[in-house]
């Protein structure tokens, strides 16, 4: 099992044309990803991404790994909580999430 780091973040936004600007002139860069479910910005060797009407309470960081299973599986057995299971969001990649002890939420990604 291989944890690559988070390198993901999606953050929730009600209105995707007002918080585009803001975050293309906080990380200095256009949107790579533009649609009106999703905009996403690659900067630094990290993927930003903004989701309209998520229903997500706050930001979520997504850990990458090579396994979701096995991720979520000791993740699992160390106390978190599956409050996704895996689904594919798109071609290959897997997203899931947990919850830690103190409602947090952890996002695992697999490509």
């Amino acid at each position: 099992m291989s944890n690559q780091g988070i390198r993901t973040v999606l953050h929730p936004v009600s209105d995707l044309e007002k918080a585009k600007p803001l975050y293309s002139a906080l990380l200095g860069a256009e949107p790579t990803a533009d649609s009106p479910y999703y905009v996403g910005f690659d900067v630094a060797g990290q993927h930003i991404g903004l989701v309209p009407n998520s229903g997500m309470a706050g930001p979520v960081a997504y850990w990458h790994v090579d396994d979701i299973e096995a991720t979520l599986a000791a993740a699992t057995v160390a106390g978190a909580e599956v409050t996704q299971p895996p689904r594919n969001v798109g071609g290959t990649r897997l997203t899931a999430t947990v919850t830690d002890a103190d409602g947090n939420v952890l996002g695992l990604l697999q490509d």
